[in-house]
Formats: structure tokens, sequence, C-alpha cells
């Protein structure tokens, strides 16, 4: 961290510390919020509905809280993508974030959680491993890449008195890892064709993403005319916040980190989330708020010692809520719901973190032996070939930024 060489405050690129910073804690912050949002429509309470959507029509918590986590992933997939992995370690690193604790969710929901709540529903377990329609064992295969087309399990639910606010539905939180993993391809397509080697061209991919989703939210213009993707609202909707957090990467020298901006970013999205514009501008109020906290609220940066579990919350936080709906639970009142949720939560959270997030981000440099053995054997013939095809002064390339440093250190 550096400090102020004149009067003027600290920019993102001088305040930002990757060691030091609460960025941790705020992302289980929002996967936390998304709990309590989500016990409106699973649980019963505020009305049945999303906490907020009795304040803003534009967006409940729940909702403001994902805003934030693709605004985080935004900045730091964006700074990641711009060192010098290739596009095959990129997406390799990517899967194994989001796959292999997604997996866990969907196989204990289908082998675990639902047969025992089928039998709390029926009385045995008798139908359940062979019904007809929505199969257990077919819900991980239909749902294993992200596109959730299979979003019950053997008809449960109908008996629970909140089936038709979302207890149809095992992991209603998921729906979103689809446009996160979306937005990871923008990013790695970006880089493998230069574009975030170019601050300007990039900054144009994400300022028309902004402007796009804007466009999407006041109404303006036959956006599907254009491209049918941008008749589905998610899209932009979600590619907004991560677009803003790239330009936070692209221009980190020059975005102060500013308390009197912190403040008025904070009364725009407020204001903006009760009174309507939170969509079309401001949710990027709300983003400066956050990355502003994330770099001054240092006494946190340790919060993630005993493990990253805003993912783990995230994805295992509806099942359980889910489950508990089948025996009851709302039933003892809002206070002891939720502090047997929020334990349930975490202690599947930090499971998943130790057993399976962990050990699978270990493998984020692994290649297996014959693909490593046949990199290396064709390496020379790749090299000649990019040799007489690149000319490394005209190229952004990770072979040709190479070849300059190397025709650098040889002057």
């Amino acid at each position: 961290m550096s400090t102020p060489t004149s009067s003027r405050p600290l920019t993102l690129a001088e305040a930002f510390d990757p060691r030091a910073n609460s960025i941790g804690f705020l992302r289980w912050l929002m996967a936390f919020l998304v709990i309590f949002s989500h016990a409106g429509p699973l649980a019963g309470f505020y009305g049945g509905k999303d906490l907020g959507t009795t304040i803003s029509t534009e967006q409940s918590l729940g909702g403001v809280a994902v805003a934030g986590f693709f605004f985080f992933s935004g900045y730091l997939i964006t700074q990641s993508r711009r060192g010098s992995s290739t596009i095959f370690r990129y997406f390799w690193r990517r899967a194994l974030r989001i796959f292999p604790a997604f997996w866990l969710a969907l196989l204990g929901t289908a082998f675990i959680l639902a047969p025992i709540a089928w039998i709390k529903e029926t009385g045995s377990i008798a139908g359940y491993w062979g019904a007809d329609t929505e199969s257990p064992l077919t819900y991980f295969f239909h749902n294993m890449w992200l596109d959730l087309s299979q979003r019950n399990i053997a008809g449960m639910g109908g008996s629970l008195p909140l089936a038709d606010h979302g207890g149809r539905d095992w992991n209603g939180s998921a729906w979103t890892l689809i446009y996160e993993f979306k937005a990871y391809i923008f990013v790695g397509v970006l880089g493998l064709f230069g574009i975030l080697g170019h601050r300007f061209l990039a900054t144009s991919a994400a300022v028309t993403i902004i402007i796009v989703n804007a466009f999407t939210w006041a109404g303006i213009g036959n956006l599907v005319a254009i491209n049918p993707a941008l008749g589905n609202p998610f899209n932009a909707m979600f590619f907004a916040p991560f677009a803003f957090g790239m330009l936070f990467a692209l221009w980190g020298d020059k975005i102060p980190i500013d308390d009197r901006l912190a403040a008025f970013a904070l009364v725009l999205a407020l204001v903006t989330y009760d009174v309507g514009g939170w969509n079309i501008y401001g949710q990027y109020g709300f983003c400066y708020v956050l990355m502003w906290f994330a770099i001054r609220a240092t006494r946190l940066n340790n919060w993630e010692r005993f493990g990253d579990m805003s993912y783990g919350v995230y994805i295992f936080a509806w099942p359980l809520m889910t489950f508990g709906a089948f025996f009851g639970l709302q039933d003892h009142g809002w206070l002891v719901y939720h502090v047997v949720i929020v334990v349930a939560v975490h202690v599947a959270a930090f499971i998943s973190w130790h057993l399976i997030e962990l050990p699978a981000m270990s493998l984020k440099s692994w290649t297996p032996r014959p693909l490593a053995a046949a990199i290396a054997a064709l390496a020379p013939s790749v090299d000649r070939v990019k040799g007489r095809l690149v000319d490394p002064r005209y190229s952004s390339a990770p072979y040709a930024r190479r070849a300059r440093e190397e025709q650098g250190a040889g002057r």
C-alpha cells in the first residue's frame, strides 16, 4: 500500500492491498444476506416475499447482494485474466472454483436431504428412487452444468404450506451461477483476443454492457432486434455490476478512494433503492461503497482464517432451508429458524471448503502427465510456428510479451 504524494486521496491501485482487505468478509456478508432474503419465500416471513421487496420494486436485498458478488468477481477475475496464464489454465481454474462444491450440493440434496424429507412426507422411502417424474437419479445430471433444467425432485413440496413460494425448488439460489460462468467466458474471450491488454478497448466492452443494462431497465429501444440474448433481462442485469468491476480493475490507477465520494455513493444507492433507478445507476453507488469498505475496513482482513465459506453459504443455504421447511422449522419462530439455518449452513460450508473447495483449488496448476508430456514434446514445433506468424512488436499475446522481454534482456 502506498502513501499519497500530494493532497489528493489514494487511488484504488495505491490503496488496495491484496493481502489486507475485507473482500472476504463482504462476500460472506452478502451470502449471509441471501439467507435472510430467502427466508421470506421459503419460511413465510416478510409476508412470503423476499426481504426488501416491500421497499423496492426493482430488487430484493438478496438481489442487491448478488450484484455485489458480481462486482467483486468482475474486479478480481479481470485482474486474474490480465495475468500470464493461458486461456486453458484460466478456464480450468474457474471450473475448479465453481463446479466441485456445486456438484456436492446437488448430490447431497438428491441423496441425503431429499430422501429424508420424502420419508418425513410419506412415512417410508418407497417410491422415491423410482419416481416417474423429476427422478432423484437425474437431478444431478440435469443440473450439473449450471443450467437448472430440473428444479424439483420426485414432485416433492406439494404438502408444504409454502410450496408456491419456492418449496418445489430445491436450490432456488443456484440459478445465478450460470450467469457468473457466462461472465467468466466473456472475460476469457476478451483476454484471448488481447482486448484486456488495451484499456480503452476493454473499457468500451464494459461500458457497452452497462449502457445496455440501463436501456433494458429504462425500456429504451428494441434490444431484442439487436441480439436475441438481450431478450433475457438477467443477462444485462448480472453482467452490468460485473462490467463495473472490470472498470475498477482497468482504471484502478485513476479511481479515487475518497470518504466523501463513498458517502455520496451510499446516499445514491439508498435513495434509488427506495424511489427507483437502482438497476439503472443506483447499484453502482453500492458497488463503490463495497470497494471503499473493503479497503478501509482492514481489521476484517483476517475474516477467512477458517476458510472462504461465502460460496458454500450461497449454494447450501436454499437446500437446507427447504429441508427445514419439511420439518416445520419455520413454525418455531423467526429467531429459532434463523439460528438453526445459519449454524447448519456454516457447518456445511466449512466442510465443503476444507474437503472439496480447497483441495480442488490446489489442483489449479496441475496438468495430467500425458498432457504435460504432449505439451513438452510439441513446444519446439509450436514455438517455431509462432516465431513465423507472430511479430512481437504488434501482438499482446503472452508469447510476444516473452519475446520482447528476451529481446530487451539481450541488448
